[in-house]
């Protein structure tokens, strides 16, 4: 079978993308083999759509939106909840590496899931708007498209989410000491 100029040039745009979008994908669905279909849809339709994508323009931005409005279509959308849990993820709980000490190990791995846990409380539009700046490093104007409102209100959310992490964070602090 050949391949087309277009289905080349998608492949090298977006396969280079499929760690983040797999990444997001499990923070919106909460299961990874359902974070699976998610991309694997949203990739299909992508592809169909690629024609629609204007060369110049963001190619990261568009394609995280339209996994984003694949998974708001196709399931409960952001309201949907499910408790994750670490033994889910077993290159959280590997041997140590890295050369880290057991207690250093453990702390990296209480301080990520104190981080989960504050995340998981966070209001779904605060999480997913500090998700794509912090963790996937969208600007601003990005993650304005991929959630179709407008820079301030990104901002807004950011600065809200950030906020509410940093005491979230600080009440999980206070209560295990």
């Amino acid at each position: 079978m050949k391949s087309s100029p277009v289905n080349d040039s998608f492949g090298d745009l977006a396969l280079p993308l499929l760690p983040v979008l797999y990444r997001h994908a499990v923070w919106l669905c909460r299961d990874p083999s359902e974070a699976e279909d998610l991309v694997q849809e949203a990739l299909s339709k992508a592809l169909r759509g690629f024609e629609s994508f204007q060369d110049g323009t963001n190619f990261k931005a568009w394609i995280f939106r339209v996994l984003r409005n694949s998974f708001l279509t196709s399931r409960t959308g952001l309201a949907m909840s499910r408790t994750v849990y670490l033994e889910d993820h077993p290159g959280l709980l590997d041997s140590i590496e890295d050369g880290l000490t057991p207690e250093d190990h453990l702390i990296r791995v209480n301080d990520q899931a104190a981080v989960h846990q504050a995340l998981e409380q966070l209001q779904p539009q605060l999480r997913e708007a500090v998700l794509l700046c912090d963790l996937e490093e969208l600007k601003y104007r990005e993650i304005a498209d991929v959630l179709d409102i407008p820079i301030g209100t990104v901002m807004s959310r950011i600065t809200r989410g950030r906020r509410a992490l940093y005491q979230l964070l600080q009440l999980q602090y206070r209560e295990s000491r």
